[in-house]
């Protein structure tokens, strides 16, 4: 699991994040929503060690965030924060090949390249993988990101709004890959804007505004017009659909 204590986080004068108290199940997807501003990519960053935690305790699978070394937490957790920049000009297959670098130093083995072919199919960029990443659109530089991410193989998956230019059948082709991802033991932590991917795929579900907690729980305990209003500030139906919340957030 993932323990988040007495977490705070401030920018100059301003508080982004304000005491939060967390525990993330193991073996589920969990999602984090909120209005834009609500310290969402904040605490994702923290988590991953992004950011140096400034007041509080994290811990990752038992492992101290502060006192554990880069390269035992890469073979933890993988990361796909926001906005995944490349150094320099290369194809989809080697960007795909630096997820399996915290297992071999450079010394890649069969099963590495095993796993970065698993990856590049996985998300759909066999057609794609001798091309360069400038060469794509957004949304399939942003498979490619996802697919290094899935290569890295760890147990914990930590993804900051991995849906961004997905277009509607990636989107849901990548929520399917993830739930097989914690169907076979893994662990997943998501920013997702869409609440409706959230109510269709998470387990868990982690609400937030203002930089603090104000709901958590399964989708049906949250994704109520009781919580959604005021976490919106917009009124809102909530039906149900083949069991989960379906939130008509957009008549």
């Amino acid at each position: 699991m993932i323990e988040v204590r007495g977490l705070n986080h401030r920018i100059g004068k301003t508080d982004i994040l304000r005491d939060i108290n967390l525990t993330l199940p193991k073996g589920q997807i969990t999602a984090l929503i909120g209005p834009n501003g609500a310290g969402k990519s904040t605490l994702l960053s923290l988590i991953a060690r992004l950011l140096p935690v400034q007041s509080g305790q994290i811990s990752v699978a038992g492992l101290d965030l502060t006192q554990t070394p880069t390269e035992v937490l890469a073979k933890a957790m993988a990361i796909l924060p926001q906005n995944a920049g490349i150094a320099s000009r290369l194809r989809v297959r080697e960007l795909v090949a630096f997820g399996r670098w915290p297992h071999h130093h450079g010394r890649p083995q069969q099963d590495d390249q095993a796993l970065v072919a698993a990856a590049i199919t996985r998300l759909g960029l066999t057609d794609l993988a001798d091309r360069f990443l400038d060469e794509l659109s957004g949304g399939q530089r942003q498979r490619a990101h996802l697919a290094m991410a899935f290569a890295q193989g760890t147990d914990w998956l930590l993804l900051d709004e991995p849906l961004a230019a997905l277009d509607m059948a990636h989107a849901r082709g990548l929520m399917q890959e993830l739930a097989s991802l914690r169907d076979a033991g893994r662990s997943v932590v998501m920013v997702l804007h869409e609440v409706n991917h959230a109510a269709a795929w998470a387990d868990h579900v982690v609400a937030m505004k203002a930089g603090r907690i104000v709901a958590e729980g399964p989708p049906e305990a949250v994704f109520t017009p009781r919580v959604l209003e005021p976490l919106y500030d917009m009124t809102l139906r909530v039906e149900q659909f083949e069991g989960r919340p379906l939130i008509l957030h957009h008549v």
